[in-house]
């Protein structure tokens, strides 16, 4: 007997629901009977019953059928169910829950709380991108310093992360100033340098082409000294 109860405890299936709308229910205005009342027919949908009483769902809930009734009209004025007429294959007119409201409006409070995270995110980065600056420097930043750094971020749309790239550039030419930080921006945006990635390639490129440049120079100093004037007999 238990084997047989256990068999069509199986055969039932299990019902899948987004582990984040099971986290954030309450934050898209839904009360636990709310929300264990849209399961219900979401359970009912996906065992092909499409229009469940009100009396089937307060049968597996702790409420009345006509609280159930009143909370469905609730959901339904709220926007998060709706009811639509269908036609089957016999062309019999019936109605049908649909939960498309409920995803839709979960999904738009998952692109609402990405945003907030990503603005979160900028501004923790901005704060940051100040204090390194203000370390590397070794004082406070002027007013103009401060307007500088935020036209970098919000005129010239530099990612954070690449400005700081800049200023280690900076560092490492000895040249620690604002002017020179952005004319290694200018120069890397007139590049289409966009990442740090980018960035260290173009600067390891840069620093061969000085290398060599100092190099040529050097052996052309050596020749003026050292060997007679070249004529070209030709002309």
């Amino acid at each position: 007997m238990i084997k047989d109860d256990f068999i069509q405890f199986l055969e039932e299936g299990n019902l899948s629901i987004p582990k984040f709308l099971l986290s954030n229910y309450t934050k898209l205005g839904l009360n636990e009977t709310e929300f264990i009342l849209l399961l219900h027919i979401h359970s009912f949908l996906e065992s092909g019953k499409t229009f469940p009483t009100p009396m089937e769902i307060a049968d597996l809930m702790t409420i009345s059928p006509s609280d159930c009734m009143e909370t469905i009209r609730h959901l339904l004025k709220k926007g998060y169910l709706t009811i639509s007429d269908e036609m089957d294959e016999l062309n019999i007119k019936y109605e049908r829950y649909s939960l498309q409201p409920l995803w839709e409006k979960m999904i738009q409070y998952m692109m609402e709380r990405k945003q907030i995270e990503k603005i979160q995110h900028t501004e923790e980065e901005e704060v940051s991108l100040y204090t390194i600056f203000e370390k590397e420097f070794a004082r406070p930043l002027s007013p103009f310093e401060c307007e500088s750094l935020s036209l970098w971020i919000d005129q010239d749309e530099h990612d954070t992360s690449v400005i700081k790239a800049a200023l280690r550039e900076a560092v490492l030419s000895g040249k620690l100033n604002f002017r020179y930080i952005d004319r290694i921006l200018f120069e890397w945006k007139k590049n289409g340098i966009k990442t740090v990635d980018q960035a260290k390639e173009y600067s390891k490129k840069f620093r061969k082409y000085q290398l060599q440049q100092k190099k040529t120079a050097v052996g052309h100093e050596k020749e003026q000294t050292n060997t007679v004037p070249f004529y070209n007999w030709l002309d």
